[in-house]
């Protein structure tokens, strides 16, 4: 299977899992929500892993961040009084940094 025939079948059963995973948090469904975390992480690693020789990297990092992010977050409003919300923005703020570096190498490698 071609590279990007792979990653396209990574992505569209990644897309499932994040949203049943964003449902079962705005459905408040918190152990559900909480297990689906565990195959959106892994296919976000794989992913990455499979990209890691190319620039997409960059951006499937980002993606892998901003899920760590986002699962942190449906964790603390699950199961806390939210107090430690702000800590998400860690990974979201990671996830912006690669993402600058995949704007800043696709758009350096274009003017050599």
């Amino acid at each position: 299977m071609e590279l990007w025939q792979k990653i396209k079948s990574y992505e569209s059963l990644h897309i499932v899992f994040w949203l049943i995973k964003d449902s079962c948090w705005m459905l408040e469904l918190k152990w559900l929500g909480i297990i689906m975390v565990i195959p959106t992480l892994i296919i976000a690693v794989i992913i990455a892993f499979i990209t890691r020789k190319t620039v997409d990297v960059h951006l499937n990092l980002a993606i892998l961040f901003w899920i760590c992010a986002n699962s942190f977050w449906m964790y603390i409003e699950f199961f806390t009084k939210g107090e430690l919300k702000l800590l998400a923005s860690i990974p979201f703020i990671l996830g912006f940094i690669f993402v600058g570096i995949y704007y800043y190498k696709t758009l350096f490698s274009k003017q050599s």
